[in-house]
């Protein structure tokens, strides 16, 4: 009779294995798997298309402190963008002529508040989050990213806006799941 731990232990590799030669092929291929509740869970596939407001986009976060508070607090992976930080997916919720103004009370887009967009003082531990203030129209590089599905993302609420050359690519649902 055969040992029931070995034969546990080869399937648990052989799907290990599996699953990372996928994801592997579907990096190379431009699709992007995306676990997180900032987004619907599922396959988001790189596209070539402008950016633009309601657009979803992968992108690399700047090497800053409040990203690298991000990644010791697990709120985002690491990865091989610049830093050590994983790839990004939010949604450009404002761009060049927009008026933007983001406070505790949340963001506002053109005077209209975004839902789901007030900053939380502490995360789930709680720990302080930061306190991101900003009032001005934005110019041609900068983009308002974040997500419209989860109250509790890690987003422009906590590190603001995003600079053009840190975006990669413009990217769209394949096949998601959840919200």
């Amino acid at each position: 009779m055969k040992n029931p731990i070995k034969i546990l232990a080869t399937s648990v590799l052989a799907v290990s294995v599996s699953l990372f030669v996928l994801s592997i092929g579907a990096r190379i291929s431009g699709i992007y798997i995306n676990t997180t509740p900032s987004l619907p869970v599922g396959f988001y596939k790189m596209v070539d298309e402008p950016i633009v407001s309601g657009a979803y986009v992968a992108f690399c976060p700047p090497q800053d402190a409040v990203f690298d508070m991000a990644v010791a607090r697990h709120y985002i992976n690491t990865g091989n963008c610049p830093g050590g930080y994983g790839l990004l997916l939010k949604r450009v919720f404002a761009q060049s002529g927009d008026t933007v103004s983001i406070d505790q009370t949340g963001i506002f887009v053109n005077g209209e508040h975004l839902p789901n967009s007030a900053q939380l003082t502490a995360d789930a531990e709680g720990h302080p989050l930061p306190q991101y203030k900003l009032k001005a129209v934005l110019n041609d590089s900068e983009y308002l990213l974040l997500s419209d599905v989860n109250p509790q993302s890690f987003d422009a609420r906590y590190f603001g806006l995003i600079a053009r050359d840190q975006i990669q690519k413009v990217v769209r649902p394949i096949f998601t799941w959840g919200h």
